[in-house]
Parts: structure tokens; C-alpha cells; sequence
């Protein structure tokens, strides 16, 4: 299976976040959609960063409630790893896993196309081995 295929049965709806905004306007972006992490972007196409609930915890630990007034960019992850539609979705299962990513942007053509989460890879996998157990007891009752 394809990212793309995800894509197109989840939608590319992508919550993005400005860098100048703070890391209180990001939580009440993450509690408001239900998510666990969003692409920092100026214009919604273009990825300056991702930041993830994790992130937050990390530098509550570290700095206390001030982090709240700090900038999303003081937070962010700068280094962002992409995937395109194109990619399998094995291999993106196996990057996620090894490197313990749980949101990955996707980018078609340098564009922000959509979100993926480990969620997204499970939930395709799952369906996956149910198509292939039908085939296999739709065979076995031939």
C-alpha cells in the first residue's frame, strides 16, 4: 500500500501552526483538532518545522510554565523528515519504528499535501491482513 492511498480514505487536512505563535495557541490547536502533532508553516505549504505534544512535555519539564508565552519555534523540530505519496507504506512503518516518529508530513512536488500518524500506518496494516484473511477464506470455501 501507498501513502497516497491513506491520504485519499483520510483526507489531507493538515493543522499547521505559525512559528511566532505560542506554545499556548499550539496546545489549544492540538486539544481542538484531537491531535497529537502539527507542521509549523508561514503560508500552509511549505514545513519550517512539526512540533508534537511530546515536544511540549519535554520543555515543560525543562523550563517550566513559562514555556507556554515562548514561541512554537523555540520547541519545534527544525530537522523535519518527509514522505511522499508515493512511498510504501512498509517502509514508512520501519522508519517510524526506528526512529520513533509518530507524525510523518507528507510532500508532494515540495508542497504539504497531508499528515500521516503511526495510527494511519497501523490502521492501514490492520486492514491489510483483513483483505488478505477474506481472500484467503473466500479461497478455502471455493
Amino acid at each position: 500500500m501507498l501513502i497516497g492511498t491513506i491520504l485519499r480514505n483520510k483526507g489531507g487536512d493538515v493543522t499547521t501552526v505559525a512559528p511566532g505563535a505560542t506554545v499556548r495557541e499550539l496546545l489549544a490547536k492540538l486539544a481542538d483538532h484531537n491531535i497529537g502533532a502539527v507542521v509549523v508553516s508561514t503560508d500552509g505549504v511549505t514545513i519550517v518545522g512539526i512540533v508534537s505534544e511530546r515536544d511540549v512535555v519535554r520543555r515543560l519539564h525543562d523550563h517550566g510554565a513559562a514555556i507556554l508565552d515562548a514561541d512554537v519555534a523555540s520547541i519545534m523540530t527544525a530537522d523535519v523528515r518527509t514522505v511522499g505519496p508515493g512511498a510504501n507504506v512498509d517502509e514508512l512503518r520501519r522508519l517510524m519504528t526506528t526512529h520513533r516518529f509518530r507524525h510523518m508530513p507528507v510532500v508532494d512536488q515540495g508542497r504539504l499535501v497531508g499528515i500521516v500518524s503511526i495510527g494511519d500506518v497501523v490502521k492501514s496494516a490492520i486492514e491489510e491482513l483483513e483483505t488478505e484473511k477474506a481472500s484467503l477464506v473466500d479461497y478455502l470455501h471455493r
